[in-house]
């Protein structure tokens, strides 16, 4: 896992001096955890309850850090360590929290009605994306990323498209930037549409990036929000498999497109790690052991507890990791695109959950 961090080099490192590389930015979020922890607990103490959680309150804080200092080599390999890995490590404790059967439960109008979103989505978004000027490879790759899962979707598309290294970072730069503002926006939605919790986690299910974001927009709302928006975006995660099957024979006409030379990412088809991440196949595995009741109820609660005090953490490394101003350097036509793609997303979505009655 330590690969993800630093590269091979870091992976040679005795497991002391890999642990101490870590220490300082795994820390420093630390120190934004406990903050927000603490600005949380002001709030229920002045207010009666926090109107910002602390999973909102760890990103804030670290966006408002990361704005007005950039971490040096110090506290980087830390500060991605806690974004991704203790990330998708919550990710494969909520697992303990759901049952096989809840799961099955999602039934196979809402699984179908998934596809359809992420189809219809996919290619509205390219549509919008081609009527302001973007090309074609960079078209498919804010596409797939808005209607998919962000990062791991362009990361995963990029190479079977043969997208350019300025499309791929203008991309996942500004998925960055726009995946905060949908995590902290999008509980607004709920009082405003007057959402029930099953109904506000197929929306943010549908629409937040990654499956850890998931967790920060639905953790202020309710557990069932939770659950829900974690078992449909794990749904669309899975569709990430068949749309790259389907690009790859689009391909040959995507990249007739001229790329600068040099620009090139490698092509050939991703690893079966991108299509499938590890933290899904973990997730499910919980599920499996909590439904054959071979995890003890006695450590369900402390599982939770982890699973929360890592997601926090997380959260304050994810703005730690976001600079605004990225957003500018990602072009005017790229925010257009993508924030248009977006919002049709969320119109899609809320039309789905409308069509099905979700209650």
């Amino acid at each position: 896992m330590f690969d993800r961090i630093g590269g091979g080099s870091f992976r040679a490192m005795p497991l002391p001096q890999q642990i101490s590389r870590l220490l300082p930015g795994v820390l420093l979020c630390a120190a934004v955890t406990l903050a927000a922890l603490g600005l949380a607990r002001m709030e229920e103490a002045v207010f009666g309850r926090a109107w910002l959680e602390a999973l909102v309150l760890a990103i804030l804080l670290g966006t408002v850090i990361r704005t007005a200092w950039k971490p040096g080599p110090r506290w980087k390999p830390g500060i991605d360590f806690s974004a991704k890995m203790l990330l998708e490590v919550a990710v494969v404790l909520l697992g303990a929290s759901l049952s096989v059967a809840t799961i099955l439960a999602v039934g196979p109008a809402l699984l179908l009605g998934i596809a359809l979103v992420v189809a219809v989505a996919i290619m509205a978004s390219y549509g919008i994306c081609r009527l302001l000027g973007l090309p074609a490879r960079m078209a498919v790759l804010v596409a797939c990323g808005n209607s998919i899962c962000g990062n791991s979707a362009i990361a995963a598309v990029a190479p079977v498209v043969g997208a350019d290294s300025e499309d791929v970072a203008s991309s996942i730069a500004f998925t960055a930037v726009l995946g905060v503002v949908v995590v902290l926006l999008l509980p607004l939605l709920v009082p405003a549409l007057g959402l029930s919790l099953e109904q506000y986690g197929v929306l943010a299910g549908l629409t937040v990036y990654a499956v850890p974001q998931v967790l920060a927009a639905t953790a202020p709302v309710g557990a069932l929000s939770v659950q829900v928006g974690t078992l449909v975006k794990l749904v669309r995660v899975l569709m990430l498999g068949p749309v790259v099957v389907g690009l790859s024979l689009l391909a040959p006409r995507l990249r007739a497109e001229p790329v600068p030379p040099g620009e090139v990412v490698a092509g050939g088809r991703p690893r079966l790690s991108r299509l499938v991440p590890w933290f899904i196949i973990g997730f499910l595995g919980m599920a499996v052991l909590r439904t054959l009741g071979l995890l003890p109820q006695a450590l369900l609660g402390p599982i939770a507890m982890l699973a929360t005090a890592l997601t926090i953490l997380s959260m304050a490394a994810l703005g730690l990791g976001v600079d605004v101003r990225t957003v500018a350097r990602s072009g005017g036509r790229v925010v257009a695109a993508g924030v248009a793609s977006l919002l049709l997303l969320g119109v899609i979505s809320l039309g789905l959950i409308r069509l099905l009655g979700v209650a």
